[in-house]
């Protein structure tokens, strides 16, 4: 029986610290994950790769803003564009050769993908996504006057830009993603939660300036390819209740109630695992199987059911 997992890798899980955060760093580190996501598919699933690209995005923008008075800026929908082509090639490149290595006929394949927002998200007027480069207050305030920009005080460290983070609503691309998992492909897709768009009353589609969360971007496209298994990453390999307290335990199983019982407690920041626990409701809410949550390096003994987080209904 076929088997669908939909594995997402975290954005800072492409770079393993401050010290490796170079291109040919990052493609090492994506061709480390990418073993394990090989095991994966070695053992018989069919898998779909999602990806973070919040440093990634980071990086360009950086760039962007020192070389401002010599070339245009970068927009943010095509920062989050680029940034998924050239992940996607690392990935796929990665992929490739690992599946050369093993004597394995799979073929791996990156669609950009769009990702639709509604116009009226209450997001647009509450920005709060911090992205880009730390500014001076003077130059923040002034980048709030030229471009447009909303600007907050990032916890002592400087000021940045911040933008919307809407919910996802629907993957524009699901058909031909489908259509390509079914032909066998692993696909990676839906990269830094997709390129946020809005859809006009003709049914055109058109760039905005936000960021949606990944974990609920790759939640969407597993319900909507039909994915048996959700496996997020994250930097530890089981989720723990009293996290980094003297009490802390490590969690094998929950249920949905349970999850959404220590989501409504508290145990669950939304600055760490409470993204990944609602993306997780989400997706079972829909109709998945079950969500593995674990680290990159247990994805295959996750898996196998050694190691790692599982909800289910």
């Amino acid at each position: 029986m076929r088997k669908l997992a939909l594995v997402a890798v975290g954005g800072n899980a492409l770079i393993r610290d401050s010290k490796h955060s170079t291109i040919p760093d990052q493609i090492e580190t994506v061709a480390e994950t990418c073993t394990h996501i090989a095991s994966i598919i070695e053992s018989g699933w069919d898998v779909i790769v999602t990806h973070g690209n919040g440093p990634q995005v980071g990086f360009l923008l950086l760039r962007s803003e020192i070389a401002s008075k010599t070339v245009h800026p970068i927009p943010l929908d095509t920062a989050g564009a680029d940034t998924q082509g050239a992940i996607g090639y690392w990935m796929q490149q990665a992929l490739h050769n690992e599946f050369v290595r093993r004597g394995m006929t799979k073929k791996a394949v990156t669609v950009v993908t769009q990702v639709v927002v509604k116009p009226d998200d209450p997001a647009f007027l509450k920005p709060s996504k911090p992205v880009g480069p730390f500014y001076s207050e003077e130059d923040a305030r002034r980048y709030q006057q030229e471009r447009g920009w909303a600007v907050k005080e990032d916890a002592g460290r400087g000021w940045r830009r911040v933008v919307p983070s809407p919910l996802p609503y629907e993957i524009a691309e699901i058909d031909p993603i489908k259509a390509l998992v079914n032909a066998g492909f692993v696909v990676v897709a839906g990269g830094g939660g997709g390129i946020p768009v809005v859809r006009d009353g003709d049914g055109m589609l058109r760039g905005v300036e936000g960021v949606i969360d990944k974990d609920y971007a790759s939640a969407l496209l597993a319900a909507g390819v039909g994915a048996n298994a959700f496996v997020i990453t994250t930097a530890v390999e089981k989720v723990a209740l009293n996290y980094n307290k003297p009490n802390q335990m490590d969690v094998d199983r929950l249920t949905v109630e349970e999850a959404r019982k220590h989501l409504e407690d508290g145990q669950f920041p939304e600055g760490s695992m409470g993204p990944k626990i609602r993306a997780a409701i989400q997706f079972l809410e829909k109709g998945g199987d079950e969500v593995i949550i674990t680290s990159p390096e247990a994805l295959g003994r996750a898996i196998e059911g050694t190691t790692g987080t599982r909800i289910t209904r």
